[in-house]
């Protein structure tokens, strides 16, 4: 059985942390914990809304660990779940554990960090995909 060299760890733990940085960097925060529950949640929100074949194509421009985030807790046979843009808010709210006010500028944050470290196209094509008041809270400057 082929065994993973530590070096494999150590880049998908040096990728997901770029990541991390970025978006603790967007959000004008050191906590890197915020970072990671806003991030996932951002992830989760975006993915249920999706349907499968868009869901896996922007999982693949994903780093090895946040995959893995992405497709926690997923149920692909009931995607897209479609929710209005409060559905939206309260389900950020409740899983990153932030205030409802906090929202339009953590996920605008995300947004961009995201587009800067997908392929061109990539998240755009998943953003067609959602109803427009969503798609303007992810989109207005962070």
């Amino acid at each position: 059985m082929p065994t993973t060299r530590s070096s494999d760890f150590e880049h998908a733990i040096h990728s997901a942390n770029i990541w991390l940085k970025a978006v603790a960097e967007a959000l004008g925060t050191d906590d890197r914990h915020l970072a990671h529950r806003v991030l996932r949640t951002w992830l989760h929100t975006l993915r249920d809304r999706l349907t499968v074949e868009v869901s896996a194509h922007l999982a693949a421009q994903l780093p090895e660990l946040l995959r893995g985030a992405y497709y926690d807790g997923w149920t692909p046979s009931s995607v897209p779940i479609k929710y209005d843009i409060d559905g939206y808010v309260n389900r950020f709210v409740q899983e990153a554990k932030v205030d409802a006010e906090d929202v339009p500028k953590m996920a605008a944050a995300v947004t961009t960090v995201v587009r800067d470290h997908v392929s061109p196209g990539t998240l755009e094509s998943a953003l067609e995909q959602l109803p427009n008041d969503i798609c303007a809270l992810l989109l207005q400057p962070a």
